[in-house]
């Protein structure tokens, strides 16, 4: 072989080892693309996944002294009736008080038994401002005048429907054991 069939073959070789270099590189430049389109795909499946649709929470809304005289609406008495109450989104018009988590709070007097004349009152509401945080779980306390109350804070619609007599029942059985464990110990 002569020198200049070296010259054109080793040109040959090096022309073929650049078109398949190239068409590597084309394949390699594809399978990135690829790769970056089903990243992209992934992230945005991710994005509207946690995304919020923007709506305010729902809670319900009653007060147990606005109830007529023959009614029970906001479960002062009986068990809380989701069918006949309708939770309320916090930032409508149709909330007595914008907010952006539920409370349900509860008074109840001292003296004697519900049918022996001891009231109790619930309000059910859209709050913004709450003393210990939203924690989802419920403060009591029993004032000066004998009065027991208790406020839960949640954030999720609809979560202030919880009834009120069982947990009264444990502050009661809560605050006996307080005040034994008081008297006791002194």
């Amino acid at each position: 072989m002569t020198s200049g069939a070296y010259v054109q073959c080793a040109f040959y070789v090096v022309r073929k080892s650049t078109r398949v270099a190239r068409s590597e590189r084309k394949i390699l430049e594809s399978d990135i693309t690829m790769m970056w389109n089903n990243i992209a795909g992934v992230l945005c499946c991710v994005l509207l996944f946690f995304a919020t649709t923007g709506t305010a929470i729902r809670c319900y809304q009653c007060s147990s002294d606005m109830d007529s005289k023959d009614e029970d609406l906001c479960g002062a008495y009986t068990y809380f009736d989701k069918e006949r109450n309708v939770p309320i989104e916090c930032n409508s018009e149709e909330s007595h008080m914008p907010g952006t988590f539920c409370v349900k709070y509860t008074e109840q007097s001292p003296r004697g038994f519900i049918w022996d004349g001891r009231w109790r009152q619930v309000i059910r509401r859209c709050a913004s401002v709450a003393s210990t945080g939203v924690t989802g779980v419920c403060n009591w306390g029993v004032r000066e005048n004998g009065v027991y109350w208790q406020e839960c804070y949640c954030s999720e619609d609809a979560c202030n429907a919880a009834s009120g007599p069982v947990s009264f029942v444990t502050l009661l059985l809560v605050t006996c054991g307080a005040v034994i464990t008081l008297t006791y110990f002194k």
